[in-house]
């Protein structure tokens, strides 16, 4: 079996290092990872500057480039043969909710998704430090039942493991995406010269979605297996927007495309 691993940590992480060392012992492991941090780079890929890998070790390669070009070259240049799995993480904090749209942690397992291979990324609660001994005990326990078994087709599976000790992990669940809310979003500072300038950050301060949500399997301790589907399309509105087709290609006039929203106000007695 053969199992390809990258993150958006760096080849240098130590989750990644942890995951690698862990995985071994169900597989032959190849590394192909970011020379540098890409977090939060989501589904970026390199298109305006060569990439370049270097060998640094045995089955190991860092690139200059995203996750996603990561697994590229590792699947359609790098390794002899194709993986059995692919696995992103363990990823330094976790990828919750809405958390999936800009991860290049879970970027990196979808794009091995795209390309056929079923994919796994792997997330680690924690602050300044990380129970990766943890993480990495769930994640080789999940990357041999997806080889046993298999994925069904264009699914991924996003894994969080809690900041806990192995005795005070529950189990696991299967969940949801939330929805997470932020307080004061972007900050806004002022440097010497008078300049403004702006911190995208804030604090997360609630979530939504609670029936089977993922923040909630983290918060009671449990570790949080959320498949994740490559069609994003919303299949049950797909009637109500085919609506619109005869509407755009004729043409209608303003009043009667914006009589039913004025009639709802008034029905609504807004």
């Amino acid at each position: 079996m053969r199992i390809l691993i990258t993150n958006d940590d760096g080849i240098q992480s130590p989750g990644i290092m942890a995951l690698a060392k862990g995985l071994a012992k169900i597989g032959e492991v190849w590394v192909v990872a970011p020379d540098r941090e890409r977090t939060a780079v989501a589904h970026a890929v390199t298109l305006h500057k060569p990439l370049r890998v270097n060998q640094i070790g045995t089955r190991s390669f860092s690139v200059n480039g995203t996750p996603v070009d990561c697994v590229n070259l590792a699947l359609l240049k790098i390794m002899t043969k194709p993986p059995q799995l692919v696995v992103s993480g363990i990823n330094k904090g976790v990828n919750l909710g809405d958390d999936v749209m800009y991860s290049g942690t879970v970027s990196g397992a979808m794009e091995g998704a795209i390309l056929g291979v079923p994919s796994i990324a792997v997330s680690q609660e924690g602050q300044d430090t990380f129970r990766f001994d943890v993480g990495v005990v769930y994640a080789a326990r999940i990357a041999q039942l997806v080889l046993a078994k298999g994925l069904p087709e264009e699914t991924l599976l996003n894994v969080n493991i809690p900041d806990r000790p192995r005795s005070g992990i529950k189990g696991l669940r299967v969940t949801c995406l939330s929805r997470r809310r932020f307080h004061n979003p972007i900050i806004e500072k002022v440097d010497p010269h008078g300049r403004k300038y702006y911190w995208i950050a804030g604090k997360r301060v609630s979530w939504s979605r609670s029936k089977d949500a993922d923040h909630e399997a983290i918060e009671e301790g449990y570790v949080s297996l959320t498949p994740i589907h490559l069609d994003s399309t919303h299949h049950g509105v797909l009637d109500h927007f085919q609506s619109w087709e005869p509407m755009i290609k004729h043409g209608r006039k303003k009043s009667s495309v914006l009589r039913p929203a004025r009639e709802s106000m008034e029905e609504s007695g807004t």
